[in-house]
């Protein structure tokens, strides 16, 4: 199995290509070309045309061998149609490696947030480290996600255990959807650190492990979202609907804190301050 890694050396022209890929030119106001494309999507010199560079100094930034300013990867994520996460994915790709002598941070939950966590009911919360590392969790979190405590420190990632523990991976019901968020976080996550270690050796054993994960992570889609629903098959409980959101952690900014809740006084939140309760 190659290493997936090794395109991270032109990380921004795979995506720029994944980009232009998905667009046809009258998306972009541009005439179709009387001439056969023997690619889909916009060519390289129709993107340079839309941000107003030369199509020589487009080909070179795709090839890796020129720094963009900002202003003209504003110009590039403009034509190129991207939304907000796209865009700060875009510039993270050039500036990462300013990042890359931050340490990674200690893994520990300061104690306003521990007790957050504790006092929190009948809600599930978990709190996330860089690349979704399991930092802390309550007991309602460990019923309707897995037993992390269980899992060995060094593991006790979320988007390992999602696509290589069957326990949690049989939990995510609608997994197209949660799978793919996975991969979003960890992609923008190696686009802001690119000579973290540990997160290339996640890329790598995932890579090496599962299909979905090589083919989602190939793809170069990138979201963040903060909220929404998911699905949790819960092996005593069956299917159960909830409401989720991540908040961001004012004790660390490298941590977020993530809810999941149901209506009160709902079965599923009747379920939940049962396992609070223990």
């Amino acid at each position: 199995m190659p290493d997936v890694l090794l395109s991270k050396k032109n990380a921004l022209g795979d995506f720029l290509r994944a980009r232009r890929a998905e667009l046809r030119p009258a998306e972009v106001g541009l005439p179709n070309s009387l001439n056969a494309r023997r690619v889909p999507g916009l060519r390289r010199e129709e993107v340079a045309q839309l941000a107003g560079i030369s199509s020589d100094y487009y080909n070179r930034l795709e090839q890796g061998r020129i720094v963009p300013s900002i202003s003209v990867l504003t110009a590039i994520a403009r034509s190129l149609r991207l939304d907000n996460d796209q865009t700060v994915y875009l510039r993270h790709l050039v500036q990462g490696k300013s990042l890359c002598s931050e340490p990674r941070p200690q893994l520990t939950v300061g104690p306003q947030t521990a007790r957050l966590v504790a006092l929190l009911s009948p809600v599930a919360v978990v709190v996330f480290g860089r690349s979704l590392d399991v930092l802390g969790w309550n007991s309602v979190a460990a019923e309707l996600l897995g037993n992390f405590s269980a899992c060995p420190l060094n593991e006790r990632n979320f988007i390992r255990m999602a696509f290589l523990d069957p326990d949690v991976r049989s939990r995510l019901v609608d997994w197209n959807v949660s799978g793919r968020q996975c991969v979003t976080y960890l992609r923008m996550d190696v686009a802001r650190y690119p000579d973290d270690a540990r997160l290339s050796a996640l890329v790598n054993e995932l890579s090496a492990e599962s299909a979905d994960f090589r083919l989602w992570w190939t793809s170069q889609q990138v979201s963040l979202p903060s909220y929404g629903q998911k699905r949790i098959l819960h092996p005593k409980e069956g299917l159960l609907t909830l409401d989720w959101q991540m908040l961001g952690c004012p004790e660390n900014p490298e941590q977020m804190i993530y809810v999941m809740s149901a209506p009160i006084d709902s079965p599923v939140a009747k379920i939940m301050s049962k396992w609070q309760a223990r």
